[in-house]
């Protein structure tokens, strides 16, 4: 007969039990949310993580505000096909650098992740700044910690109707204009404020106003750590990217075990005690309300909240900081620790090739595109004066944001001949086709296919240049 395991029971009743699962009962994979009351805390890394949470945020709303040359500076219009940002214009043909852009996105969080743990998702992650702004909503008209658990605890009367529809009001106004801001990356945002007065906005610029409204109102308002624990893959492969010399936030349990209550200015080891009180404090601060002294848990963002309280307790019992600290595992077990590792090494040396990559072809890329159609009905033709004559259809683009004159030459060929107008006129993002006849004389023909180029250079920008290749097709005299 085969032994029994015993494993820890990690269910409040705690204690150890045998492991005699029932396929009768139930087994619960979502945990029914209990909801946390953060206490506010002052700290540097609060300040920190204030500033940044200010700086995307302002970020985020003034964008689409900024002018640049009589035009929205950041404004990605569909319709047009047209991305426009700051003095830059980009097109569907330059999908492969935002391709290039999110790869070195992912490289960074990598990177990041690899040096100081998850430093973006309690710093700059959108859902930690909207989750930000709405708890400090919340704690404007409810009150601090203490206050909100008694006013959810009473019973409905008029002040608890009063602050919890202003609550939601100011939740749904910093949703909508969330929303609103978001549809103006999209659609110029000043005739978008004039079609949403009027009501005359499009069907797709409601629902996309509506769809994020609601979204924020919920990720931020009703969800918030949820969608952290259970939405967001990050928390679930993060591990993935740790090792024992990432910086984390991290609980020195040599020192402040065991814990146990004592008066200020009381030496712990005259008690037999270590350094933790068991105030609970950086229980009560944590936004996912975990406890860090139970060591690293995938719950945790790295907002530091914790490291902030503990050390505002410290300096109130007389004793160091650092209690609650950003460390690494082997700084905890040895004292030493290593950042220059091969892993970082690795994604650092990858990060910076392709950041240099496209630094490189973003500044040396030529807003002009040259299409060349070769007519393929007729493969060539004789003209009135026995001429051999090639007929092209060139597509030129102007991909600036400033009107271009172009001349159209042809190399390739002695003796080519190019019936094209002299100079090609395009208006800021317009696309000129231009009918082109090529014609040359049949005893210069030496063979009946030819590689020529065609090269569009504009008058005013000597940069503003690209060539392309075409064939000029004869007749086989062999």
């Amino acid at each position: 007969m085969s032994e029994k395991i015993a494993v820890k029971d990690v269910s409040p009743k705690g204690g150890v039990k045998q492991f005699n699962p029932d396929p009768k009962e139930n087994y619960d994979l979502y945990q029914k949310r209990e909801k946390i009351y953060q206490r506010q805390m002052a700290g540097i890394f609060q300040t920190i993580r204030n500033v940044t949470i200010w700086i995307t945020m302002a970020v985020y709303f003034i964008g689409p505000w900024l002018v640049w040359d009589g035009r929205q500076a950041v404004l990605f219009d569909l319709p047009e096909r047209k991305f426009y940002i700051f003095g830059f214009t980009f097109w569907p043909q330059d999908f492969v650098l935002l391709s290039w852009l999110l790869i070195i996105a992912a490289f960074t969080l990598f990177f990041v992740t690899a040096l100081a743990g998850r430093v973006w998702c309690g710093y700059t992650c959108p859902q930690t700044v909207w989750t930000a702004f709405f708890m400090w909503i919340e704690y404007r008209v409810e009150g601090d910690r203490n206050q909100r658990i008694k006013l959810d605890a009473q019973p409905w009367s008029a002040n608890k109707a009063i602050r919890k529809t202003t609550k939601h009001a100011l939740w749904l106004l910093l949703a909508f204009g969330t929303g609103y801001t978001f549809v103006g990356y999209f659609q110029p945002i000043k005739e978008l404020t004039l079609d949403i007065v009027y009501l005359e906005a499009h069907g797709w610029a409601w629902f996309w106003l509506i769809f994020f409204t609601v979204a924020t109102y919920m990720n931020a308002g009703w969800m918030r750590e949820q969608v952290c624990l259970y939405m967001c893959p990050y928390a679930r492969f993060q591990s993935a990217m740790f090792d024992k010399d990432t910086l984390i936030v991290t609980y020195d349990e040599k020192r402040g075990e065991p814990r146990g209550k004592r008066k200020r200015g009381v030496d712990p080891e005259s008690i037999g005690k270590g350094d933790c009180i068991n105030c609970q404090l950086c229980v009560q601060v944590c936004p996912t309300g975990i406890d860090i002294r139970n060591g690293l848990q995938y719950e945790c963002i790295s907002c530091a909240a914790c490291i902030d309280a503990c050390d505002h307790i410290m300096d109130q019992m007389g004793y160091e900081r650092g209690l609650i600290r950003y460390s690494t595992e082997h700084a905890m077990e040895s004292g030493e620790t290593h950042v220059i590792r091969p892993r970082l090494i690795g994604y650092g040396i990858a990060l910076g090739v392709m950041i240099s990559a496209f630094i490189f072809v973003f500044f040396t890329r030529v807003p002009l595109e040259l299409d060349i159609i070769r007519d393929r009905n007729q493969l060539y033709r004789e003209n009135v004066e026995g001429q051999i004559e090639n007929t092209y259809t060139l597509k030129i683009m102007n991909m600036t944001q400033q009107e271009q004159t172009y001349v159209v030459t042809v190399s390739g060929l002695e003796g080519l001949q190019l019936n094209v107008p002299e100079t090609v006129r395009a208006l800021a993002g317009e696309l000129v086709v231009v009918p082109v006849n090529a014609a040359l004389d049949p005893d210069k023909l030496k063979k009946p296919n030819h590689t020529i180029e065609f090269k569009v250079q504009s008058t005013t920008d000597a940069a503003l240049m690209v060539v392309d290749e075409s064939r000029f097709i004869g007749p086989n005299r062999l």
